[in-house]
């Protein structure tokens, strides 16, 4: 699925967000990625780890970002397994840590980020997929995430589908 190419992530009319550069919110989605790993692995306190994260990290990142979804995902958990669960073809306690990380990073953003299109979403949890997941892990990513969206973006879809 292709991203938005332009320069700056999200469009700011969308629930008055200011514009991000894509490269901040992308280097936010990739600590977000390795922070939700290390808490599926290590069950740490979120905010610890985001704290740890923020000490450790040089460069511009899109911290507001990455703190608000971070933050939220193991608050959600619970919901978004609701989400993912029927859509997965193997038992959850089955799923790769980073494979499990991705899907709750998507599976957040789709619920609850809607100033993020679907397919930006999808593309971008892929792209990370193909980084740090094993072996053809992102095309699992893109079928789950493709029919979450299906269901939590019904109408943003159908109208995406229709230009």
């Amino acid at each position: 699925m292709a991203a938005n190419n332009g320069a700056t992530a999200t469009n700011s009319n969308r629930n008055n967000r200011p514009r991000v550069p894509l490269a901040q919110r992308r280097r936010a989605r990739r600590l977000i990625l390795q922070a939700m790993y290390q808490w599926l692995m290590a069950e740490s306190d979120p905010v610890e780890i985001a704290k740890q994260f923020r000490e450790e990290t040089q460069g511009k990142v899109d911290w507001k970002y990455f703190e608000e979804v971070f933050i939220s995902i193991p608050e959600s958990a619970p919901q978004l397994d609701k989400f993912l669960n029927p859509l997965l073809d193997r038992d959850p306690s089955a799923i790769d840590p980073v494979e499990k990380a991705l899907l709750y990073l998507g599976a957040y953003e789709l619920a609850h980020r809607i100033d993020v299109p679907y397919r930006v979403v999808i593309n971008e949890c892929v792209e990370l997929a193909k980084v740090f997941g094993a072996t053809d892990s992102h095309k699992y990513i893109n079928g789950v995430l493709d029919k979450l969206a299906a269901s939590l973006r019904s109408a943003e879809r159908r109208h995406s589908n229709s230009i």
